[in-house]
């Protein structure tokens, strides 16, 4: 099923891409309510080993670390889907170390994305980037949403009234960060995109806050971009000229944000 229709700076083919971010369908087409799966995880696995996104009828959301694809059960503990499940949308590479340094005490989400931009604004501010940073965090507050049920409602509408949220107290584990350039707004979200999983396994979330203690930061520079889109009459039929920049803000953020 991968590769219903492609779009591509570089060509289609897959071969541990390390400087290439595939992104299966539109966080644009996710917000509108396009919930239905075009890529298995187990097609997904040959894009990359390490990213994010959300299943099949928004059944929570995923996480991809070292290869392995982990779910948000309605706990936020985890659970590890089978290969054959189906991906509406998710943005994976094949991380590669370009940078890595120490950070320390960061006592929210607003000072990590003040940093992070500061590295990206000394870097290039027109490419993508993913970073992995993994140690001590007084707090972390996850969130995830319910399964839903057709007719399916927009994500923002979802949030509302289907999320599940959590706060985790000192605890040790890892924040796969996801940079996406301003120009890319009508594709995805753009700036910074949060998950967190913790080092046992156990739980894991949408980061909409943290407090970090002392981590190490793991930074992947990327160049190449690919864009997998679902081929079916749902996906063409969306108005995707309309401007959902506070819906998309709702949805990476909180609903007060």
């Amino acid at each position: 099923m991968l590769s219903l229709s492609c779009f591509m700076i570089t060509g289609c083919v897959n071969t541990n891409d390390t400087e290439t971010i595939n992104q299966v369908s539109l966080l644009q087409g996710l917000t509108l309510g396009d919930y239905y799966g075009s890529t298995t995880i187990g097609e997904l696995k040959t894009l990359g080993n390490i990213g994010l996104g959300t299943f099949d009828g928004l059944n929570w959301e995923l996480i991809m670390l070292d290869g392995v694809v982990y779910r948000a059960n309605a706990d936020l503990e985890i659970e590890i889907p089978s290969d054959n499940e189906l991906i509406p949308f998710s943005n994976v590479t094949f991380f590669d170390n370009d940078e890595e340094y120490q950070l320390k005490d960061i006592k929210d989400i607003a000072s990590l994305k003040k940093q992070l931009d500061s590295k990206v604004n000394e870097l290039w501010d027109n490419r993508f980037y993913f970073a992995a940073i993994t140690g001590k965090f007084n707090s972390v507050l996850i969130r995830s949403e319910k399964k839903q049920s057709e007719p399916y409602k927009p994500l923002a509408e979802v949030l509302s009234v289907d999320q599940t949220e959590k706060t985790l107290k000192d605890v040790e584990g890892t924040v796969v960060a996801l940079f996406t350039p301003a120009y890319m707004s009508d594709l995805n979200a753009a700036w910074w995109h949060f998950h967190f999983i913790t080092s046992d396994r156990k739980n894991w979330g949408h980061v909409l806050d943290l407090d970090l203690n002392d981590a190490s930061i793991v930074w992947d520079y990327t160049d190449n971009f690919k864009l997998y889109l679902p081929d079916w009459k749902f996906f063409k039929s969306l108005d995707l000229t309309v401007n959902q920049d506070e819906d998309i803000k709702k949805v990476e953020q909180g609903q007060d944000a």
